[in-house]
């Protein structure tokens, strides 16, 4: 292989082992990687979905938190490797202690831009239509969510380890 084939398949945001983390600099090609990826997407929703500029962009930035904070920064997670399990247990425990404010506004943008990106993956033969079924159908429970961010934000004395066992991280 050449030298520009090495460096194509480098940068290339659809190949998966892009984002196998390991360590450090693993870490940092990862991220710089779903950058490329996330502006495929944010184009994507722009030409394919009947967005505005501004949804489009909302959406592509709630996708860039799940991706890139949560997937990346804190499992260390190949953004093909999504999963209604990785969906759930971000929105129902890892964005609520990670937010200042949790709130559904934000919230249900996040989902939503999920929804988007797992149709974008099943259009980029990423993941199976199945599996983007699958991950809609967790992005929709926004009663489930709204609960857990109540119930979090009515927290006193020790009760944050059963909230927290009730959708655990792990």
């Amino acid at each position: 292989m050449g030298h520009l084939e090495e460096k194509s398949n480098q940068t290339d945001p659809f190949n998966p082992e892009n984002y196998i983390i390991k360590t450090l600099e693993d870490e940092i090609r990862a991220d710089q990687t779903c950058k490329e990826l996330l502006k495929q997407y944010h184009q994507y929703l722009l030409k394919n979905k009947d967005l505005s500029p501004l949804e489009s962009g909302e959406k592509a930035s709630g996708t860039d938190y799940f991706l890139r904070d949560f997937m990346i920064d804190n499992r260390h997670k190949n953004p093909f490797k999504i999963s209604p399990d990785l969906v759930h247990q971000f929105a129902g425990n890892w964005y609520i202690i990670s937010s200042l404010e949790p709130n559904m506004l934000e919230l249900n943008n996040i989902l939503s831009g999920i929804s988007y990106f797992a149709s974008f993956c099943v259009e980029n033969k990423m993941i199976d239509q199945i599996l983007a079924e699958k991950i809609v159908l967790i992005c929709s429970q926004v009663e489930y969510y709204q609960q857990r961010i109540d119930s979090f934000n009515d927290l006193s004395g020790d009760m944050y380890a059963a909230w927290k066992k009730a959708c655990p991280l792990r």
